[in-house]
């Protein structure tokens, strides 16, 4: 199967899943063209098929609920319970049973395609380096959540300076389309649940975000409340890409709300999964980070070193597998995670060259 119909393949097992954007697929597809990293993010689903053909031993590594489609944009930052700022993976649409090895290789190449196009200036050596030295720390200490401090220190802890939220995110929202037809019940329930009062007023708009989630029905209410805007987002959950390669059908996402509630993490309240639909808090300050984004002038090696950190966080979701991945890695030489992620990446460049090109 080549990426033509490994992608026909998948878009027409997902319909059967769930309901689908079709011009957002399109949308999706031309996106993908653009350049191998954001066809890496695209196409989870076929990085699945060829882990499975290429991944060899690491492949049988001990499994945890992992991330899945994890990359270096796979982080932003939420509030908590209290108001903290946090920051952390942000993204578990494909969550699910996997080796550790998964998370991290997949993570490595995306490091590796973003240095071979200038995203990022540190070398992969010192990139796996850091990451890895974080995530087995983190495992042997059993855990380390992000809780940033406020003022000027707001993102010290991962090498960041500064981090501004942006000036039109309320602007851009509004100017979404209105949604003319009833949104479902369990959205509408959803809604009432998350809001600050039952009872307030809002308007209902479609919203176009991600790359792997192109296509994916969203919903966002929008409210004036005490003075300002609140929103909330309903995206229909679509099941991860493994279930695809086994042949599995099946409706919603039975892993998202098991990796948030075993994370080890301050959690975001108004991010949980309601039935078939992911909720969450829109607002500027929960949002993901992407790394093209962020200031130029940054500590790479504790950036990604967080992320190691933050992986390890939401692999000690799966407790038992802790002291088994700290002997896996043990025994591992140590470039094994960059050779891995130049293999790996070669091989997801090839793939982009041939869906270009089609």
């Amino acid at each position: 199967m080549d990426i033509q119909s490994a992608t026909r393949s998948y878009e027409a097992w997902l319909r059967q899943c769930a309901p689908i954007v079709a011009s957002q697929l399109s949308d999706k597809h031309e996106q993908m063209r653009e350049d191998p990293f954001v066809f890496l993010r695209g196409t989870f689903y076929r990085w699945t098929q060829l882990w499975a053909s290429e991944a060899g031993e690491l492949a049988r590594a001990p499994k945890v609920l992992a991330v899945g489609d994890l990359h270096i944009d796979s982080f932003g930052t939420w509030r908590d319970v209290e108001g903290r700022m946090c920051w952390g993976v942000d993204d578990f649409d494909d969550a699910g049973p996997l080796p550790y090895t998964n998370d991290l290789v997949r993570w490595a190449a995306s490091l590796k395609i973003a240095i071979d196009h200038g995203t990022t200036t540190i070398s992969l050596r010192d990139g796996c380096d850091a990451f890895l030295e974080r995530y087995a720390a983190t495992l042997r200490r059993g855990g380390d959540p992000f809780v940033l401090a406020e003022g000027k220190e707001h993102m010290d802890k991962l090498g960041i300076s500064e981090l501004k939220p942006p000036d039109d995110f309320w602007r851009k929202l509004k100017g979404l389309p209105a949604v003319r037809h009833p949104v479902p019940a369990a959205v509408a329930r959803a809604f009432r649940e998350t809001l600050p009062s039952p009872r307030i007023g809002y308007r209902v708009v479609r919203r176009e975000a991600g790359t792997g989630s192109l296509g994916q029905v969203r919903y966002v209410a929008i409210a004036e409340w005490d003075g300002g805007c609140v929103a909330r987002e309903a995206k229909a959950l679509v099941p991860p890409a493994c279930d695809w390669v086994a042949g599995v059908r099946r409706r919603g996402q039975p892993y998202y709300a098991r990796a948030l509630d075993s994370a080890v993490r301050s959690r975001d309240p108004f991010h949980c999964v309601a039935g078939a639909w992911l909720v969450r808090r829109l607002s500027p300050d929960s949002n993901p980070i992407l790394i093209a984004d962020l200031p130029k002038k940054r500590d790479e090696s504790v950036l990604l070193g967080a992320m190691g950190a933050e992986t390890a966080n939401v692999h000690l979701g799966s407790p038992r597998q802790r002291r088994p991945i700290l002997a896996d890695l043990r025994r591992r030489p140590s470039n094994w995670l960059r050779r891995s992620a130049k293999a790996m990446a070669k091989i997801v460049e090839r793939e982009w060259k041939q869906y270009r090109n089609a």
